[in-house]
């Protein structure tokens, strides 16, 4: 998961450093970083699976609420988790039984807490990956419209030669 995740943000940052003379690499790069992401969106999906948690979806409360927060930071990202985890205990910190009352499905503070990380984090992967996607599109109609570094290259030697 490490590797996965290093793997996209590396590969984004190379893409953008490679832009300015292939946009070729740019696109290729793009992709592998947003194949990472994808990977490690996966890997999220089977901890939960694995450990049948449950994945929230896009309209789970708590889901709403992290999105509304529009986290920045690592630090307010674990005072979202620390925020749920409380909505999730009585006062004697103890997970609340009744499901309707409750988000957490009965489960043990620290294991809500883990479930609210890895749902966290596949909604920030949801959000990389949809950006990735019109990033790529973007470049795709860069590259169709204006060709790479050396059709561009090509062009002005060829003006510079009809020219002369």
């Amino acid at each position: 998961m490490v590797q996965a995740a290093r793997s996209g943000t590396q590969n984004i940052a190379e893409g953008s450093v490679d832009s300015a003379t292939s946009k070729k690499i740019e696109l290729k790069l793009t992709g592998i970083a947003k194949g990472s992401l994808e990977e490690l969106r996966l890997d999220y999906q089977d901890y939960l699976r694995q450990r049948s948690l449950p994945e929230w979806p896009p309209d789970h409360p708590a889901l709403v609420r992290f999105k509304a927060l529009r986290c920045s930071t690592l630090e307010e990202f674990r005072a979202w988790v620390a925020e749920e985890a409380k909505r999730n205990t009585d006062v004697h910190r103890q997970a609340l039984t009744d499901t309707n009352v409750k988000i957490g499905g009965g489960l043990c503070p620290s294991v809500f807490s883990s479930v609210c990380v890895a749902n966290g984090a596949l909604s920030l992967l949801n959000l990389c990956i949809y950006l990735l996607d019109r990033q790529l599109r973007a470049q795709a109609e860069t590259f169709e419209k204006e060709g790479g570094f050396t059709e561009r290259l090509y062009r002005i030697r060829s003006e510079r030669r009809r020219n002369n």
